[in-house]
């Protein structure tokens, strides 16, 4: 099934992401919690996205591995993420 494979295209994409990122140290420590938690948050969506998919529910699936890159996005735009890969990322590449 179509559905199928593009959610395995994401889980995918997603995982690597999640690899690459690197939290910077940024000069506001509140930020650097911030990082911290929306990397944590990520990961935990694409934990869910994995479970759903082993359950068959696709639709959510799709969801949660969205909503995983998503705070990895917003991370890399925030510029709390030492991320310059814009292919897995919202970034310009140096």
């Amino acid at each position: 099934m179509e559905l199928n494979k593009k959610l395995d295209k994401y889980l995918k994409l997603t995982e690597k992401a999640i690899k690459e990122v690197k939290i910077k140290v940024p000069r506001k420590v509140e930020l650097k919690k911030v990082a911290e938690d929306f990397l944590d948050i990520s990961k935990r969506y694409y934990e869910d996205a994995k479970y759903f998919k082993k359950k068959g529910d696709i639709i959510n699936a799709f969801a949660a591995v969205n909503y995983a890159h998503a705070f990895l996005d917003a991370g890399a735009r925030l510029k709390v993420f030492d991320v310059h890969n814009s292919k897995l990322f919202m970034v310009d590449e140096k």
